[in-house]
């Protein structure tokens, strides 16, 4: 593939989330594609039940990755430390802006020491507490996928994992405090209430994420399936 694909690089995808709520209806499942642009639009419409489906083996690893700290995180302010292999900045609350907080974890101090215990942790409670059958290959990526984010912090864009895209390219940073084009910031990591929508799906183990090529009737009656069975 010609991108790793671990962020989005489009600016504008909370443009379309008025005209969704308009549409869209809580509690059904959500189906969706890629890395975190689905966390803020699953924050938006609060579904009961989540696929995010890839043919790409390292998207699973993302989001194995995501869910681990989604779970180990109590707050905004520790996933995002987390997330970029930062010690928690004081003076960070709940009231914090995601813009006060990313500010303050781009400015934080970061060691190698510091990723490798954070990524124990990471494997440990996916492989250990959930008893994930995870091979070798799917732990080295999400090293892999973790490193990235140790190395480039809050200003991590699309290409900076040797990644292909356009002339530009937002870092997470400026995803998370962009807005849907009428002021309005409806990230993700906006405010705690759209924290807690995805943490609260990963602990009951809602939020699945799928590897395959699922294009066809044959691919869509297995999802389909699977909903029914659950």
């Amino acid at each position: 593939f010609r991108s790793d694909n671990l962020l989005s690089n489009e600016m504008g995808y909370q443009q379309v989330i008025p005209e969704l709520l308009s549409r869209a209806k809580a509690g059904r499942v959500y189906v969706g594609v890629g890395p975190e642009q689905n966390f803020t639009y699953i924050a938006a419409v609060k579904p009961a039940m989540v696929f995010i489906v890839d043919i790409r083996r390292g998207n699973l690893d993302l989001q194995m990755m995501y869910k681990a700290i989604f779970e180990l995180s109590g707050d905004r302010a520790d996933f995002v430390s987390l997330l970029f292999a930062r010690k928690r900045p004081g003076g960070l609350s709940a009231a914090s802006s995601a813009d006060e907080i990313f500010t303050a974890v781009q400015n934080a101090d970061k060691t190698e020491d510091l990723f490798n215990e954070n990524l124990k942790v990471i494997q440990d409670h996916l492989t250990l507490k959930h008893g994930f059958e995870l091979s070798p290959e799917d732990l080295k990526g999400i090293e892999y996928v973790y490193r990235a984010f140790f190395k480039f912090g809050p200003q991590i864009q699309y290409s900076s994992s040797g990644s292909f895209g356009g002339s530009f390219q937002p870092s997470y940073a400026e995803l998370m405090v962009a807005t849907d084009g009428a002021g309005q910031n409806r990230g993700f990591l906006a405010n705690e209430e759209s924290f807690q929508v995805l943490k609260e799906l990963h602990r009951k183990n809602l939020l699945v994420p799928v590897v395959g090529n699922f294009a066809g009737p044959k691919a869509l009656r297995a999802v389909g399936n699977y909903i029914k069975q659950r």
